[in-house]
């Protein structure tokens, strides 16, 4: 399946090179959950399976159309109505590594949460080691604007050389206040920048999440909690806008469930999980909006050229 070529300039799929095993509590179940990612063949995308359900029953495609709801993380599920939880984070992570293909075995209802990042699944994968395999890589090229939102909240798609994002927050207390950033993508940006970013919380909303059934498992270790204007953690923040940063997070995961690297600019005000799985239906439902890609890059001192193959 892997071979030894080098994929400097991401030319081609990538895998595990072997299995990885983590375990942690789910943020809203409140459950201890392991949780494996694994080897999968070239072209097979991102698949979640329940090892506590039996045979397809239990298997999920990590894909924009299998997202049955947004309220707080992003869930996807399947026809048999097992669900998965709380997958961003991971699918963050397998984004910004760079792997196309892996199949994520868990014995729960949610991925868990582990410090509220997505760096310890990019501690996983690299400690696995990532395998090059001679398939070609798909992307997706955005080829005109798209955009969805209500006027005070949106999302938006538009055209661009390379993958990057922005994201615009504002909220009412002074522990977060307006915060603004912008990177361009890679997977040295993305484990330096962006994957430490933790997601964050209000302690006056932790008893309202708690009777809805979510926050079971949330605490102080694996989540930024603010009480007013003040960061209740111990250690305070680990970046002076880790807040949106974490949604910059958030959005490489959600926005990875396309099925491919989206080659365009995503720019995010005020959205969220609902906004990130709107948006990627909208941009499916207009086929003018985009296309996919077959990548053959040649590297420049600054960004990749890309001379793009229409798949």
């Amino acid at each position: 399946m892997a071979n030894n070529r080098g994929n400097a300039d991401g030319l081609f799929q990538q895998t595990l090179k072997k299995s990885a095993t983590i375990a942690g509590v789910g943020l809203h179940s409140g459950a201890i959950v392991t949780l494996t990612i694994s080897p999968a063949d070239a072209n097979s995308g991102i698949t979640f399976v329940r090892t506590d359900r039996q045979g397809a029953e239990g298997v999920i495609p990590a894909r924009w159309d299998t997202v049955v709801d947004t309220r707080m993380c992003t869930v996807i599920g399947n026809e048999h109505g097992v669900t998965i939880g709380t997958i961003e984070h991971l699918m963050s992570a397998l984004s910004g590594c760079g792997i196309d293909n892996a199949v994520v075995s868990l014995d729960g209802i949610e991925v868990p949460i582990m410090d509220g990042s997505a760096a310890p699944f990019v501690a996983a994968i690299e400690q696995a080691g990532i395998a090059v395999q001679s398939a070609p890589r798909r992307i997706i090229r955005i080829l005109k604007p798209v955009s969805v939102g209500d006027g005070v909240k949106s999302a938006s798609f538009a055209p661009d050389d390379a993958t990057t994002y922005s994201f615009d927050i504002d909220f009412e207390s002074a522990a977060i206040s307006r915060q603004s950033r912008a990177v361009e993508l890679d997977s040295d940006v993305f484990k330096d920048e962006i994957s430490r970013a933790r997601t964050f919380g209000f302690l006056h909303e932790v008893e309202g999440l708690r009777k809805m059934g979510l926050a079971r498992g949330g605490s102080l270790d694996n989540a930024v909690v603010i009480s007013g204007d003040t960061v209740m953690n111990a250690e305070g923040l680990r970046f002076t806008d880790e807040f949106v940063r974490h949604k910059i997070l958030d959005a490489v995961g959600d926005l990875y469930l396309a099925g491919a690297r989206i080659v365009g600019h995503f720019h995010g005000v005020r959205a969220g999980h609902a906004l990130n799985n709107q948006l990627l239906r909208a941009l499916f439902a207009d086929r003018s909006a985009w296309r996919y890609e077959i990548q053959s890059s040649v590297v420049t001192a600054t960004r990749p050229a890309y001379a793009l193959a229409v798949a």
